[in-house]
C-alpha cells in the first residue's frame, strides 16, 4: 500500500459514514417528522438523487482542480450539510431535512471518486486489489457510524438523533486533515482551457465490456439500495424489531459488503470479471429466495448478508472492469458518465423503496429485483461472446 492509497483509505473510512448514517437513520427520522408515512424514506432517496445529479459536476471539478482540493471541498460540504440536517431535526422541519440530504449527496458524490483515485495510484494490473483495499474502509465506517450514531442519539435532550448528525459533521470533516498529505499524481494535467481530446463518448459507452461493467455496477447498487433503504422501515417500523437489532443487521450487511474485498481483487484476477459477476448475481438470488420465508430477525440477518456479498462481487467487478475501457485523457469524462448512470439508477431505486414498501410487501420488493439480475447475466454473457470474436 502506497502513501496515497493509505490516505484515501483513511479518508474513505470517515467520508463513508455519511452513507451509513443516512441509510440507518434518515428514514426513521423522516417517519417521525412527517405525517405522510410513505415519504419517510424521501430524505434517504434524495441523498442518492443528489449524488446522481452532482456526479458529472464533481468529475469536472476534479479534472480542473485535482483530486486533493476536490476531496477537501467535498468533505467540507458534507460536514456543513450535516449541521443543517441537525438543525432541521430540532425544528421538526421535514422539507429542510430533505434539502440537507439532497445537498449531502454532493459530498457523497465526491467521496465516490475515491475508488477512481485509488485505481490511479497503482499499476493497471493492481487496480482490482487497490479498489478492494479501499472498499475495506466500509467495514470500519459501518461499525463506527452506526455504533456512534446510536450512542449519541440522545446527546441533545428532547431532540432525538440531533446528536447523531452533529457527530456525523465531525466524522465527515476528518478527511480534510488527512488530505493535506495527499499528492496529486495525475499523468494528464487538465486546466480550465484544455479541450477534450479523447474518443467520442458513443464509441466508448457502446463497447460490450463497458456495457457489461456499467450494468453490473448500476444494478448492483440499485438492488442493494432498494432493499437496504427499506430494511430499517420494514424491520423497525413494520415488524417492530428493536432499533438495536435493526442496526446490527445493517452492520453485518455492511461487513458483508466490504469484508470480501480482502479477496475479491484476487478472485477477479484468478477467475475473471465475468465469473465473479455471475457469482454475485447468485448471491442476490439467495437474498430474494429468503424473502419468501417468515420475516424474523435471523431471516433479515442472513438475507442482508447475502445482499452485501452480492453487491461486493458485482460492484468491484464492474468498477475495475470499467477502468479498463477508457484511456488516460478520457478518464474524468467517462468516470462522470459512469457515476451518473450508476447513481441515477440507484436514486430511482431509493425513491421507490419507501413507496413500494408501503403499497406492497417485503417479499414483493425482493421479487421485483429479478428482471435486473437477468439483465446483468445477459449483458455479461453478450460481452463474453463478442470478446471471443
Amino acid at each position: 500500500m502506497n502513501k496515497n492509497l493509505l490516505i484515501l483509505t483513511l479518508s474513505q473510512v470517515f467520508s463513508f459514514t455519511a452513507n451509513i448514517i443516512t441509510v440507518f437513520l434518515s428514514g426513521i427520522v423522516g417517519s417521525q417528522i412527517t405525517s405522510i408515512k410513505f415519504l419517510s424514506t424521501l430524505p434517504t432517496a434524495l441523498s442518492v438523487v443528489g449524488t446522481a445529479i452532482f456526479t458529472i459536476i464533481v468529475a469536472k471539478i476534479m479534472g480542473k482542480i485535482g483530486r486533493r482540493l476536490g476531496f477537501i471541498f467535498g468533505a467540507l460540504a458534507s460536514s456543513v450539510t450535516c449541521l443543517l440536517a441537525a438543525y432541521a431535526i430540532i425544528q421538526q422541519n421535514f422539507i429542510l431535512f430533505c434539502i440537507s440530504h439532497f445537498i449531502l449527496g454532493m459530498g457523497i458524490a465526491f467521496a465516490h471518486q475515491y475508488r477512481f483515485a485509488a485505481a490511479e495510484s497503482v499499476e493497471q494490473e493492481k487496480v482490482p486489489k487497490a479498489i478492494s483495499t479501499l472498499m475495506l474502509a466500509g467495514i470500519v465506517s459501518s461499525f463506527l457510524g452506526i455504533t456512534l450514531a446510536n450512542y449519541t442519539k440522545n446527546f441533545i435532550p428532547n431532540h432525538l438523533y440531533v446528536g447523531s448528525y452533529l457527530l456525523l459533521a465531525v466524522l465527515t470533516f476528518m478527511p480534510v486533515i488527512f488530505l493535506f498529505f495527499y499528492k496529486n499524481n495525475e499523468k494528464t494535467k487538465i486546466d480550465f482551457n484544455n479541450k477534450y481530446i479523447g474518443r467520442r463518448l458513443s464509441e466508448i459507452i457502446f463497447q460490450p465490456r463497458f456495457v457489461q461493467a456499467i450494468i453490473a455496477a448500476a444494478f448492483a447498487y440499485a438492488v442493494m439500495s432498494f432493499l437496504m433503504t427499506a430494511t430499517p422501515l420494514s424491520m423497525h417500523v413494520m415488524e417492530k424489531i428493536s432499533l438495536e437489532k435493526t442496526g446490527l443487521v445493517l452492520q453485518f450487511h455492511l461487513v458483508a459488503m466490504f469484508l470480501p474485498s480482502l479477496i475479491t481483487g484476487h478472485l477477479i484476477k484468478k477467475f475473471g470479471h465475468s465469473n465473479i459477476i455471475y457469482i454475485g448475481t447468485l448471491f442476490y438470488v439467495i437474498t430474494i429466495i429468503l424473502s419468501l420465508f417468515e420475516q424474523t430477525y435471523s431471516n433479515y440477518m442472513v438475507a442482508l448478508i447475502f445482499l452485501g456479498l452480492g453487491w461486493n462481487f458485482l460492484f468491484i467487478s464492474g468498477t475495475s472492469l470499467v477502468v479498463l475501457t477508457y484511456k488516460e485523457e478520457e478518464k474524468f469524462r467517462v468516470q462522470g458518465i459512469n457515476d451518473l448512470i450508476v447513481f441515477s439508477t440507484m436514486a430511482l431505486a431509493s425513491l421507490s423503496a419507501g413507496i413500494l414498501l408501503s403499497l406492497t410487501s417485503w417479499e414483493t420488493m425482493n421479487l421485483l429485483c429479478i428482471p435486473f439480475l437477468v439483465l446483468i447475466v445477459l449483458s455479461t454473457f453478450r460481452a463474453d461472446i463478442l470478446s471471443r470474436k
